[in-house]
Formats: structure tokens, sequence, C-alpha cells
């Protein structure tokens, strides 16, 4: 099959922590000559088209209901949204690739992110080979499978037992707080497990199964070895390649970001000296209370560094959630208050010296890339075990403890952030690995690198 020839339908959940890898994802393979289809659902598309025309991109985008066409929010009842994402998305899926046939231009291959493993069902229906791109690390993988395969016991005994820990082969060893959230008592999403189960299920089905991560080899070596029987194929970073020293400059927008930009930020970013700024956000997502965030906005003040914070704007009580934070006015004589930024653009600045992140994965990934050392402020579902890795693993950061009562207090804030951005033998430490991590992400995305040619790979072998 020319390469021309080769047409993808690239099936996304439309949370931000998929689009955004994902997009990177379709263009990639746009450069490499194969037609994409980008399917999700509509409030998904519109954000991501809000500011950049999709001729722009070479993307076809493909919208469709996912009940009620909003923005995915914390609020919303997550197993509601995907039943409903899964019914109008099969028809979907269905009709995009009957429709392709008919107007010549067939769609050759199915891709589809973490949790939509019905895609891959719908996709076999119709005669079409299908592949998953996993959107966490490779060692959240490996765990998942480890649970349905021999080691669900030993796990469930850890989550019990706070001083029990598992040793899984090709991965550190880890405690009740290292694993993901879905494994907990407290963990309210129920159908998350059974939805990864599925995934394996469809595995199974599969004569050689192939699974696309958003990871590189020399940063997961072992876990990508971790299962004989899958074929595990490294493909990130999936992030902008202007913040990759790519061959393109321009290309710096995720797309899944498009909401109105301000300079501001970058101008007051520019006028800190090198390696001096605290970055805090905790993604498009995670809610903290008002107890936590006083705690964090005095570990700020204490630590007497300049700093970025991203609150985003969201109105609790009919009050915007910064407004009610009482030591507004100092924090504001000290650093700025943002509802949203460009994150990979502050994470490359030279200014910035620390990432107080939620450890999300694209979050962590990217500060790896940029050469920033973090500071892991764990929430929920792959977050712990992230935050294991960036604090044991590839030490470029350290992670903070709760108190009795579930809080972070601004002691242990500031202490954090000492550890990190001070001048003692840890905080080199972390700063020489955050180094090591950024060199070696260049060099597996750029021509000839393990990433490059693993997508290649894919796209010769998988796609024919």
């Amino acid at each position: 099959m020319a390469m021309g020839d080769r047409h993808v339908l690239l099936v996304v959940f439309p949370g931000q922590g998929q689009i955004n890898p994902s997009l990177q994802f379709a263009k990639r393979l746009v450069k490499m000559g194969v037609k994409v289809t980008f399917a999700t659902s509509v409030s998904a598309i519109r954000r991501m088209t809000k500011t950049t025309p999709t001729t722009e991109l070479g993307i076809t985008f493909a919208g469709f209901s996912d009940g009620h066409n909003e923005a995915f929010k914390t609020d919303d009842d997550l197993e509601q949204l995907m039943s409903e994402f899964k019914i109008n998305g099969s028809q979907a899926v269905t009709d995009l690739i009957t429709t392709s046939v008919k107007q010549g231009q067939p769609i050759t291959h199915v891709v589809y992110t973490t949790i939509l493993s019905w895609v891959a069902e719908v996709a076999r229906g119709l005669h079409v080979p299908s592949t998953l791109l996993w959107i966490q690390p490779t060692t959240l993988l490996d765990i998942y499978y480890y649970y349905f395969n021999g080691y669900g016991d030993a796990i469930e005994k850890s989550v019990s037992d706070p001083s029990f820990s598992i040793e899984l082969p090709g991965l550190p060893v880890l405690t009740n707080r290292d694993l993901p959230s879905f494994f907990l008592p407290s963990n309210p999403f129920n159908f998350a497990l059974p939805a990864h189960k599925e995934h394996f299920d469809t595995l199974d089905k599969e004569t050689n199964p192939q699974v696309l991560i958003n990871t590189f080899d020399a940063l997961e070596s072992e876990a990508l070895k971790a299962i004989p029987k899958l074929n595990l194929l490294a493909v990130g970073p999936l992030i902008p390649s202007a913040f990759l020293g790519g061959e393109d400059p321009s290309d710096t927008s995720f797309g899944g970001d498009l909401f109105e930009k301000s300079g501001d930020y970058v101008e007051w970013l520019n006028s800190k000296p090198k390696s001096s700024v605290i970055y805090v956000s905790f993604g498009s997502i995670s809610v903290l209370s008002k107890k936590q965030m006083e705690e964090i906005a005095s570990g700020l003040l204490e630590s007497k560094r300049p700093f970025l914070w991203v609150i985003r704007e969201e109105q609790q009580n009919g009050e915007k959630v910064e407004d009610k934070l009482s030591c507004r006015e100092e924090l504001e004589k000290q650093g700025i208050i943002v509802p949203w930024c460009s994150q990979v653009e502050v994470l490359s600045h030279p200014s910035l010296g620390c990432f107080v992140t939620h450890c999300g994965w694209n979050s962590s990934f990217e500060s790896l890339v940029s050469g920033v050392p973090m500071v892991g402020f764990p929430q929920w579902i792959d977050q712990p075990t992230n935050a294991k890795l960036i604090q044991d693993v590839w030490k470029t950061g350290v992670r903070v403890t709760k108190n009795e009562e579930g809080i972070v207090d601004s002691d242990e804030v500031k202490g954090c952030i000492e550890i990190v951005m001070g001048g003692g033998e840890k905080g080199e430490e972390m700063r020489r690995n955050a180094k090591k991590w950024k060199e070696l992400a260049r060099e597996a995305v750029k021509k000839g690198g393990s990433s490059d040619k693993n997508l290649k790979a894919f796209v010769t072998h998988a796609l024919k």
C-alpha cells in the first residue's frame, strides 16, 4: 500500500490529558504522509479548532455527541459519560468507517486511546485492524496487566496493608501509596478496573498484540519489556516539536489548550533570574480544598521565592477560588496568579527552577522533557505511581507527605521546594538527572532516535 493510501481513524476520550498527546501523535502521522481522521466529542473538537484552522494541521476532525456536548467537568457523572460516549462513539466509528469506503478513501487502521477498548470491537466487526495508544507511563499498563494476570491478591494485600510492599517483574518496589487510585477502597469509579481488563481481553484476541505508548525507550526500558506477550512500542514524548529541539519551531501548540492567550506571564518570567521561579499547577481536573490551597499559599510565601501559580477560573458558591485565599495581596507581591498558561512554554523558560505538580502524566512528562525538577503532589488515578517514578526511579523530584488530616501543610510545601531548589546535594542530583532526561527525550524523537524509529516501524508494518 502506498503511504498516501494509509488512512488512520484516531478515536480519543475527550479529557484534556488524552487530547493533547493524541493530537501530537496525529500530527506526526500526517508528517509521514498518513491521512488522519481525529474523532472525539463535539466539545473537544470545538476547543481544538477554536483558534487553529483545521486545514493548518492537515487532520480531518470528526466530532460526535458525548451525551451533553459540554466540556468535561470534575463533577460530571463519569460512569454515565463513559456509557453515552460508548453508545454514540460506536455509531460514529461505524459511520466513519463505512462512509470512508464509499468516498474512496477507506480507513485502513483504527487507533484508540486508554479506556476505549470498545473501539477495537467495533473495528474488528468491520474487519479493520486496530491499535491501542496508551497515554500513561508503561509502568501503569504493567501494573494493571499484573493485577489481572497472577498478582491480584498481592496487589490487594498491598492496598490494605501500608507496611506491605510488592515487587512486580520489571518494576520498582511499590507500596499502597504508589498504586493507582483505582485499586483503593475509596475509588469512586467502579467502571475503571473492568475497563482496563477489557483492554487486555481485547489484546488477547490479536495474534501479535501491539501497544503504542507515550514514553521513550531509555525512560522505561525494563517496563517496556515486562510483558513478553505484548509488543510495547514507545513513541513519545508526544509534545509539540518546538519544545523538543525539533525541526519545526512553529509547532508550539497542542491544539487542545487553545484558549485566549496572555503574554503577561511571559514578560513576568523574562524579568526573573535563571532557575528562580516556582511553577504551580494542578492540571485541568484536580480540585483542591480551600484548606489545602491556603497551606500551599503559606508555603510559597515562606519560601520567599517568585512563583507562577495557575488557579483555574472556577466559581465555587458564586466566588472565584483564588479570591477566597486569605493572603491574596501578599501572594501577588511575591508572584503571579493566572487562570491559564501555555504549560510547555512556561516549563521551557530559563527562569523556571521547579514545578509543583499533581503528577498527571502529561505534566510530569513535559517537566522531564523540559529538564525541570518537580515537587510531586499527587491526587488520584495514575498520579501516585508517577510521583513514585519521579522521586525514586528517575530521581528528578521529591514527593510531598500528607499530615494526619490528609493535608500537605505549609512546612512540607516549603521544605520540598527547598530540597529541589536549594544548593544541597539532593537538589544538585535532581537537576543533573533532569538535564539527562531532557537530552535523552530529545534524542528519542529526533530522526533516527528510538521513538522516531518505533513510529516509522508502526507506520510501515502495522499500517500496510
